[in-house]
């Protein structure tokens, strides 16, 4: 790997790996999906694929939700079989809300580009009811978004594809 494809965030796949054809990268990449990963991978209408952390999903929205998590994280994918390149752009958002009676304020932050790296965390003890002795564990979370990129740059690497992140969305779209 030379410096500039370190500096860009290139990954290459090793040397002699073979090259699957599209349809099957995009196969592996949707077999990502477990109940076990707090991110999904799907389909899109911006680009070919994009992968993001399950906040709205019920089993996991619970847990984002009693943490007060106010991150999201998608990787938008474009599979370009011409150049077996995955190009990548990540996108960030960060989303604030404030409930009361009468009002309901919402900001919104959004961030595109390419991410070193970006982890929270955290554990919550309260009461869980009325009876003082039933204090416990409410929530625990975390928020890597290397959990989510790093199986999906090694299934592309391990297909034979290069991944390729990119800082415009007209890199990635359809």
């Amino acid at each position: 790997m030379g410096l500039f494809d370190f500096l860009r965030g290139v990954k290459r796949p090793e040397t002699g790996t073979p090259v699957s054809p599209r349809v099957e990268l995009e196969q592996r990449l949707l077999a990502l999906n477990n109940a076990q990963v707090p991110f999904a991978v799907t389909p899109s209408a911006e680009s070919d694929l994009a992968a993001s952390w399950k906040i709205v999903d019920a089993s996991w929205y619970e847990i984002f939700a009693k943490a007060g998590l106010e991150k999201s994280h998608t990787l938008l994918l474009r599979l370009d079989e011409s150049k077996h390149e995955a190009r990548a752009l990540e996108e960030a958002s960060t989303v604030a809300w404030e409930a009361g009676v009468p009002r309901l304020t919402i900001s919104i932050e959004k961030t595109r580009g390419r991410t070193l790296g970006s982890k929270e965390f955290g554990t919550g003890y309260a009461f869980k009811g009325v009876n003082p002795l039933d204090f416990g564990q409410v929530y625990n979370y975390r928020f890597n978004v290397s959990e989510m990129k790093d199986p999906i740059i090694k299934t592309v690497t391990d297909s034979g594809w290069t991944y390729v992140p990119v800082t415009s969305k007209g890199r990635v779209k359809r």
